[in-house]
């Protein structure tokens, strides 16, 4: 069976650059290669073709492909993240750092992450590009099949913006999605969740409205620390 652009897939892959690997949902492959990460959930990724949820070279190459068969394909600069831009490289003060930077310091800054790279007297060289920026890249990947189910889906496109789970529920066209509570404080929440009910109307059909409820329970009292009255 053949994919199609707008089907969601379950994607297994691996990825490098240089002959390194950068990334993989292979938890063997992982630890065969000195990348495995303690606490990471290694499982395919549910995406949707042609929704520019990976990177485009990827992402075109998916269209046509057979379920369970493995492709290798070699993606250039300009498909990938693209070439190295001279104006995201910074010089900003030491003084700005709470600890001295050393090269390899990674920093947040305007919702972007950078590296130090230079530190030259007092300043210290910030590159903002992505880390891949420049480099061609290999993948190694197997469409396992496809997701059918529409809120399967939609937790789908939620993970990839906020890497979390969410209890959702799909009633007559409305979508309601259950948010722990304090979300609303999450800044990766606060810019994720535009991107992904954008992508959502997008590609699954059928959700004609989405409800985000965030509930909150009043703890209960400790009768033990409750305070004593007396007569």
């Amino acid at each position: 069976m053949a994919v199609k652009k707008g089907d969601f897939i379950k994607l297994n892959y691996t990825g490098s650059a240089d002959g390194i690997i950068f990334d993989t949902t292979s938890e063997a492959v992982a630890k065969e290669n000195g990348t495995h990460a303690d606490g990471k959930k290694y499982e395919p990724i549910v995406i949707c073709i042609g929704a520019g949820q990976v990177i485009p070279g990827l992402d075109e190459a998916l269209e046509g492909n057979e379920i369970g068969k493995e492709y290798t394909i070699d993606i250039p600069e300009d498909k990938a993240y693209g070439p190295r831009d001279n104006s995201l490289y910074k010089s900003v003060s030491t003084k700005e750092f709470k600890e001295k930077p050393t090269v390899g310091t990674r920093v947040s800054a305007d919702g972007r992450t950078g590296v130090v790279v230079n530190i030259v007297g007092k300043r210290a060289v910030i590159d903002f590009n992505h880390m891949l920026a420049g480099k061609a890249l290999n993948y190694k990947y197997t469409i396992e099949g496809v997701v059918e189910d529409k809120v399967e889906q939609a937790k789908a496109v939620f993970k990839l913006f906020m890497a979390k789970d969410f209890e959702m529920e799909l009633n007559n066209g409305t979508l309601t999605i259950v948010l722990p509570p304090g979300i609303t404080y999450d800044q990766r929440w606060m810019m994720g969740k535009g991107m992904a009910t954008f992508q959502i109307f997008d590609t699954i059909d059928g959700i004609e409205e989405i409800v985000m409820k965030e509930t909150f329970k009043k703890p209960a009292k400790d009768a033990e620390t409750a305070p004593v009255v007396e007569a």
